[in-house]
């Protein structure tokens, strides 16, 4: 089989692209796919065997592209359909895979030159206009609204990431056996296609003895309740006054922002800010800890590194919200409730409850291995290039 996977984002940059793109494209290649790679001018090639990567240009001048809506992928996109149009002109693809909003394009392509489409649906795009503030235009929400329906209706095969997302797709239309539920599940380390000159990766942070530590590491915006996390942080001092809090990634202006909130809270010296990592330098740090921690206030996505944390063999406490409680409960996390007297609670009891912690710690690998692994991901990219062919 021969695909065109379409992701309209900067593929690939290790310090704030999502992977799920990277996934979906490497497990593909490895059931015999060949697969063209069309992606935005900005970002790193990667190694994966069978694909080639084309880039539109990136449109420097327009700045980074940033997460959510914006104008400057406005602008990017428009030449993602000239060259998906060129692409489609010269090569016969079994299939096309539409990340995101490609998806909106592809969807009036597909009669015109016969391939089969895969809708990769990672979130629901009208509502993303209105999470990320980029409009409250009803006109405007109302016509993504509309692309998104029929795309679901008109797609060969629907992929979603999360159990409520998964709803939101059948209950717009999406035809059940056409439907794919494949979680954003695994975390193989990226293979660039050239090696980077190496970066002096930052130190962890001394931690006095065997000081225990309550590791938060992702992004830094405001839904991820990370003022939360540190005003909880300030009780569980009183319990342990050797615990020791690090959060990872971040802007330059949000770590900032957030520094002053633990300077209020009395942390200063106990609360440590990486500011953005490499993945790699990520991972050390979560292999350091003693409690790994997923705050986030509001959601009904289930964040992709929740998979990392399951597998990790350590404690985690995630508040109790949809975008957790869709994989995990509490019998594999500390559930909390997203305020700072039950999570500081959360974080003592994963510290101090050694019976307990062991417990969770090992039924949560279970269910990794269970339902969520490398194989078992391999498994559903499996039946659905099967429902494809």
């Amino acid at each position: 089989m021969k695909a065109l996977v379409i992701a309209p984002e900067p593929f690939f940059t290790p310090r704030g692209t999502p992977l799920s793109v990277y996934y979906r494209t490497l497990v593909t290649a490895e059931h015999g796919v060949q697969i063209d790679l069309l992606t935005y001018g900005e970002g790193q090639d990667v190694l994966i065997p069978g694909v080639t990567t084309i880039r539109i240009p990136a449109l420097s001048f327009l700045g980074p592209v940033r997460a959510g809506p914006s104008v400057t992928k406005f602008f990017l996109d428009i030449l993602m359909v000239i060259w998906t149009v060129v692409l489609l002109i010269r090569n016969r693809y079994d299939f096309v895979h539409a990340h995101e909003e490609a998806v909106f394009f592809c969807r009036f392509l597909k009669p015109l030159f016969g391939f089969k489409l895969a809708y990769d649906m990672h979130s629901s795009l009208p509502q993303q206009l209105v999470n990320f503030e980029f409009t409250t235009s009803r006109l405007l929400i109302g016509i993504f609204d509309k692309l998104e329906k029929t795309s679901v209706r008109h797609s060969d095969a629907v992929i979603t990431i999360c159990p409520d997302l998964a709803s939101y797709a059948l209950a717009h239309g999406a035809d059940p056996e056409r439907h794919f539920l494949i979680e954003n599940s695994i975390f193989d380390d990226v293979k660039l296609a050239e090696e980077q000159p190496p970066t002096a990766e930052k130190r962890s942070p001394a931690t006095p003895g065997d000081a225990p530590l309550v590791v938060y590491a992702g992004t830094l915006e405001q839904y991820q309740g990370l003022d939360i996390l540190i005003r909880a942080f300030a009780l569980v001092r009183k319990a342990r006054p050797d615990a020791r809090l690090l959060i990872v990634g971040g802007t330059p202006d949000q770590v900032a922002s957030l520094e002053s909130v633990a300077r209020e809270s009395g942390l200063d010296g106990t609360c440590v800010f990486t500011g953005s990592v490499s993945k790699k330098q990520a991972t050390d740090y979560l292999r350091a800890a003693s409690v790994l921690v997923s705050p986030r206030r509001v959601g009904t996505n289930t964040p992709l590194k929740i998979y990392e944390q399951l597998a990790s063999g350590k404690p985690l406490v995630a508040t109790n919200i949809r975008s957790h409680t869709q994989v995990l409960d509490d019998t594999v996390c500390f559930l909390v409730d997203p305020e700072p007297a039950s999570m500081a609670d959360g974080i003592v009891t994963a510290l101090n409850d050694d019976a307990k912690r062991r417990m969770i710690v090992a039924a949560a690998q279970r269910l990794y291995e269970t339902k969520y692994s490398r194989s078992a991901y391999a498994q559903k990219i499996g039946q659905l290039l099967r429902a494809l062919r």
